[in-house]
């Protein structure tokens, strides 16, 4: 476990200003990064994950009674999040080490952040203005108080936490009529404590660094800071390409320069000792599916944001590897044997409720039948949440045309 790190918020926040306002004009990315999607001259609000068309989907299905909406929905209101006498538990300094040792605010900020996002779709589906009045609460109390994240786990919580912060923003300050007195203070805060925590990345297993730019696009779109988000997009490019291996990669898959994984063995070590590679195999896939899982839902999120904002990745190799990533990965959480030359012969089961994003996107509106990823959707449905950053997704993006 490492130790506390030393305060050094004003210091970071400066340098990171500093960076962006010389990134506005020229992104520069790592030798042979992949091209980076620009940010859009105008920025699409709501635009984070779920677009206000996607909302007003959901809602009539669910005012409608449609199934699978109205189940989802129902979950949804009937979670602990969506409960109206919540009171939130902000803290200034949330402390997260490894596997959660210290846990120091940490289950109260991403679950209050989950929350947060959770009340805003309950307000845009009901129009019942407590729930977005109290998604205002959780919001404030947070942004009144936290000025850092520390230990080891801080870059991973940031992105949590960060992502599901981002969301619930998004759809009050943009849907909600009503007064939000204190949106620029918590937009202060996503700017000053959160982005510079994660828009550096990460050299850790590829879920970090894709979690933690979900969080950087997300707030990005909401602070509308076309430098970050290009910077943003441009890490995430480059991680996605090395956390899903393609056949069309070569005989090793793709790697982040700044790792310095220059050899077979150092790559094998890295994929969890795994020296077979087939299309659709994850960095991750021989650890867990679990961590395999939040992979996956980032891609398909940052993804989702991109289209929104007007650049669709789903046609490029980004959908090619969430495609392959989400049907390899189905087959064996659905139960098909696993072969003695993956992993071992031996896979830790538990994607979690990370599909709907992605198989809408490549099954309904590209058209690839994604058979096992569409069996193991429909088994699942409706998708709740993972407690982290994944949330209520057969509601908001299942079989969603919007």
């Amino acid at each position: 476990m490492s130790a506390s790190r030393p305060r050094r918020r004003p210091l970071r926040a400066a340098l990171f200003s500093l960076l962006t306002t010389a990134l506005a004009g020229t992104l520069v990315l790592h030798p042979g990064a992949p091209p980076a999607e620009a940010a859009p001259a105008t920025f699409t609000h709501p635009g984070v994950t779920v677009s206000r068309g996607q909302l007003d989907f959901a809602r009539g299905k669910v005012l409608a009674g449609a199934q699978p909406w109205k189940g989802a929905f129902d979950r949804m209101a009937a979670s602990k999040y969506a409960d109206l006498n919540r009171t939130p538990r902000p803290r200034a300094v949330v402390e997260c080490g490894s596997y959660s040792n210290p846990n120091l605010g940490c289950t109260d900020e991403r679950e209050d952040a989950i929350a947060a996002y959770t009340q805003a779709l309950l307000w845009y589906v009901t129009r019942d203005e407590r729930h977005a009045a109290k998604a205002i609460q959780l919001m404030d109390a947070w942004s009144a108080v936290i000025r850092d994240h520390t230990n080891s786990n801080a870059p991973l919580q940031t992105g949590w936490a960060g992502s599901s912060w981002a969301k619930a923003a998004e759809i009050v300050k943009h849907t909600y009529p009503g007064a939000w007195a204190n949106s620029g203070r918590f937009a202060t805060v996503l700017r000053d404590v959160y982005l510079p925590e994660i828009i550096n990345g990460s050299n850790s297993n590829g879920n970090w660094e894709l979690t933690m730019m979900e969080a950087a696009v997300g707030i990005s779109v909401f602070l509308e800071d076309r430098a970050a988000y290009d910077k943003a997009m441009a890490t995430f490019r480059t991680r996605t390409a090395a956390y899903v291996y393609l056949a069309s990669d070569g005989p090793l898959p793709k790697t982040v320069p700044s790792q310095n994984l220059d050899t077979r063995d150092k790559i094998v070590r890295y994929w969890q000792n795994q020296s077979t590679f087939v299309t659709g195999l994850t960095q991750e896939t021989c650890r867990d599916l679990t961590h395999t899982g939040y992979g996956i839902s980032s891609i398909s999120h940052i993804a989702e944001t991109s289209r929104i904002q007007g650049q669709d990745l789903y046609g490029t190799d980004v959908g090619e590897r969430l495609r392959h990533a989400l049907g390899f990965q189905a087959k064996y959480e659905q139960g098909e044997a696993v072969p003695g030359w993956l992993c071992g012969g031996t896979l830790h089961l538990g994607l979690g409720p990370v599909t709907e994003v992605g198989y809408n996107a490549m099954h309904n509106r590209l058209g690839f039948a994604m058979t096992n990823t569409r069996a193991l959707t429909e088994r699942t449905r409706p998708s709740g949440t993972n407690n982290l950053f994944v949330a209520w997704e057969t509601l908001t993006h299942g079989d969603n045309p919007a």
